[in-house]
Formats: C-alpha cells, sequence, structure tokens
C-alpha cells in the first residue's frame, strides 16, 4: 500500500498520453480474443498502469516494456504485481523473440504516437512471434491500417501490415480520456494475423515495390514503377494506367512479380 502520493506527469520526449478511463482500459484489455492461444501479452508504453491493472488480473502471462524508468518506478510503487515483469529498454530495440522465450503472444498497448508506424513494422517483422494485436492509434492512422483499395486514407502501412494481418476497427476514444489531451482523436484497432504469413512474392522488394508506387500516389504506375524495370516498354499494358491506390494486395503481389522479372539490377 503506498503510504504517500507519486506525482508522475507526462514527458513530451516520449510523447505520453496518460490514458484516465477506466472504462476505455477494461474495453481495451477485452478486446484480445486470442490470449487462450498464445497465454502471453506483451504491454507496449504501460503508462500510470492502467490497462496493466486489468491485463495482471487475468490468467495470462504476462510482461510490460517501458522505456522511461520514472514509469517503471512508478508502476512497481503502485502495483507490486507487476514487480520483476516490465523490462525497461525501448521497444524498438527488443529482440521479441526472446521476451517469452520463443514463444507467441499477443501484443497490446495505447502506443506512443510518435513510434506508432514503427511498431506496426516491428509487428510485421516478428509476425511469426505475434498471432494478435490490439493497440490504441491516432484515429487518422488507425483508419489508414484497415483501409481497402480506393479508399483515400489507403497507402504504404495499409498494403505492409494487410499483408500478413487482417484489421478491425473496434471503437473510437476522444482526446478527454487523456491526460493530457492529446490534439487528435484516437482509435482501437485490433489485427490478427492470417493463417498464410508468407507471401507468394519476394518480401523484400514487395516492401520496396509498394513504398515506391506510393511515393507519388497521384501518379500513374507507369510513371514510378519505371525506375525499377529495365524497360519502360514493359509498361504498356493498360494496367499500369492506374493509381496505386487502386490495387489490391493480389495486385501488388503480382506487380512485385512483373518487376522481379524485368528489374534493373
Amino acid at each position: 500500500m503506498a503510504t504517500h502520493a507519486y506525482i508522475m506527469k507526462a514527458k513530451k520526449s516520449f510523447g505520453q498520453h496518460f490514458l484516465n478511463s477506466e472504462d476505455i482500459a477494461l474495453r481495451i484489455s477485452n478486446s484480445l480474443i486470442r490470449t487462450d492461444a498464445t497465454n502471453a501479452v506483451l504491454e507496449v508504453g504501460p503508462g500510470k498502469g492502467v490497462l496493466s491493472k486489468y491485463l495482471l488480473q487475468k490468467d495470462i502471462e504476462y510482461v510490460a516494456v517501458e522505456a522511461d524508468r520514472d514509469m517503471v518506478n512508478y508502476l512497481e510503487f503502485y502495483y507490486e504485481e507487476i514487480r520483476g515483469k516490465v523490462i525497461l529498454d525501448d521497444f524498438l530495440k527488443v529482440d521479441l523473440s526472446q521476451v517469452f522465450d520463443g514463444r507467441s503472444f499477443s501484443l497490446i498497448g495505447n502506443f506512443p504516437y510518435n513510434i506508432s508506424s514503427q511498431i506496426l513494422i516491428k509487428l510485421i517483422e516478428y509476425r511469426a512471434f505475434i498471432p494478435e494485436m490490439v493497440g490504441m492509434f491516432q484515429k487518422e492512422l488507425a483508419e489508414r491500417v484497415i483501409a481497402p483499395p480506393g479508399n483515400k486514407t489507403y497507402g504504404v502501412i495499409s498494403v505492409l501490415v494487410q499483408a500478413y494481418y487482417s484489421g478491425e476497427y473496434l471503437f473510437s476514444v476522444n482526446p478527454g480520456s487523456f491526460t493530457p489531451p492529446p490534439k487528435v482523436k484516437s482509435a482501437v484497432i485490433r489485427l490478427e494475423r492470417k493463417d498464410n504469413e508468407e507471401l507468394d512474392c519476394d518480401p523484400d522488394l514487395f516492401r520496396i515495390v509498394v513504398k515506391t508506387a506510393f511515393g507519388k500516389r497521384r501518379k500513374m504506375l507507369r510513371n514510378t514503377i519505371k525506375s525499377l524495370v529495365a524497360d519502360d516498354q514493359a509498361l504498356k499494358d493498360s494496367f499500369f494506367d492506374q493509381r496505386p491506390e487502386r490495387l489490391s494486395l493480389e495486385d501488388f503481389i503480382e506487380l512485385t512479380k512483373f518487376v522481379e522479372a524485368n528489374k534493373k539490377y
């Protein structure tokens, strides 16, 4: 039991906005649906523990990653059950294959908005260990992640994530649910890994093709992809009249195969 108050203010350098809504925290914790399969949950950026305490009540193996030493001290001051379960480190530098000794786990968190895109890229990198993710993002990014082809927000992160995960928009969160309130709205999404977690093409080239295509998203593929192919004449097909936001995941896979067969180097 704490005998005196432990004051903790949000630090801009860590992009901290502390969730203060118990209802939202409970909803997020209950949004995990595959913990029976993994029995292990990794929380990113637990902050003041509003979400952590609900996760700690579950019959799971719990670990958190927190980059702020003061925040770890705060958590251990107020939550005895979290002691020894927090890794003091930058999540982006952690070898996720070692956190649960090579076992699969669910990923969850009110993700720091300043590194949330990088968290998604890391999720993809370690997809073999992460069958499910539930996360709070800036609403704009959350919508982008699950946007379908043809949507104005459909872009690089949409294609890269959807190559390996199916996404679902769960609910929106207003700025007033945080201290201090962010200047943007937030949203919680759930991603579930697809059964076939490998692409039918070179994954590294796939990433290059997607990023190149969206590099100038208002231009036709013919004008963007030509930088990757040896002969412009190979781009005469009407398929290359399209802009990248019209292409499905399958289209990008086929485009990657085409580039591989016709690449410059």
